[in-house]
């Protein structure tokens, strides 16, 4: 079998039933549908395990240059290298880290996450569960902060006079650039000043905020669709490329398949109403 030519019958596949949900939801669509969330749960899942979970805490709890034959904690491990070898290969994990204890609260924390598929001892996972999502949100909080705010704020900081910059630039820093950027930055903030009433001079000043704001929005907007699109348009490429004849017209043959199928589903769920 060409495995190339199957892979392209496949993604002929796929591709068109998730096209298939601008008709209706179908069971086409939700095949599509689950599949590929089931492959990226998956895949996503060996990859974090073998990037994370075997290197950093396996690595920690069992490093090779620590590595006895004689002691109590390595003969625990030689009895998992029998049972699982490719995890925990023979003589210790090789990844440059020294022995740390403390990630036995980390491995507790997980096993306790995993223990929720019980359900009398679904209880436990809290732990686990609030210790990572407090973690993460101080690590997100941190990082948005520092990323987000701060950069935006140094971002607004900006000289406006006795400067050698040139009076305008489409692309590099000028005058006319700083001007703009100092004017949308202070209406777009008292547009979101709610202590006064928007009304008279301050209403019309927080109105230039607006339009800078749905001017900010609309390009953050036309990004991601120009995104979509592009994502749109190699499907559309791989679909003309499928067709041809060395991959046995895989396009049109999927195509008329799934035409066939949709429509007895119809003609049939209208026989059922009737």
């Amino acid at each position: 079998m060409n495995f190339e030519i199957f892979g392209a019958w496949i993604s002929v596949f796929l591709t068109l039933a998730i096209f298939s949900f601008l008709y209706k939801d179908n069971p086409i669509y939700k095949i599509a549908e689950h599949l590929f969330v089931g492959v990226s749960a998956g895949y996503w899942m060996t990859i974090f395990f073998w990037t994370q979970i075997q290197p950093n805490l396996f690595g920690r709890l069992w490093p090779s240059k620590e590595y006895s034959e004689t002691g109590i904690w390595y003969g625990l491990y030689d009895v998992l290298n029998i049972v699982a070898g490719s995890i925990f290969p023979e003589g210790g994990i090789d990844k440059g880290h020294d022995l740390h204890f403390s990630y036995l609260i980390p491995l507790a924390l997980g096993i306790m996450m995993l223990l929720s598929l019980f359900k009398s001892f679904n209880w436990m996972a809290r732990w686990g569960i609030a210790y990572t999502v407090g973690m993460a949100a101080g690590l997100r909080a941190y990082g948005y902060l520092n990323s987000n705010v701060i950069a935006q704020l140094k971002a607004t900081i900006i000289p406006i006079a006795n400067t050698d910059l040139p009076i305008f630039s489409l692309l590099g820093e000028s005058h006319f650039n700083n001007f703009i950027l100092l004017i949308g930055t202070l209406t777009g903030l008292l547009y979101f000043y709610f202590s006064k009433e928007h009304s008279g001079v301050f209403g019309k000043v927080s109105k230039i905020g607006i339009y800078f704001l749905m001017i900010s929005f609309g390009a953050s907007f036309g990004f991601a669709v120009m995104g979509r699109i592009s994502l749109l348009i190699g499907r559309f490429v791989e679909l003309i490329t499928f067709s041809s004849s060395s991959y046995h017209h895989a396009s049109l043959w999927v195509l008329l398949l799934m035409v066939a199928i949709l429509g007895y589903s119809a003609v049939t769920e209208k026989r059922t109403e009737i």
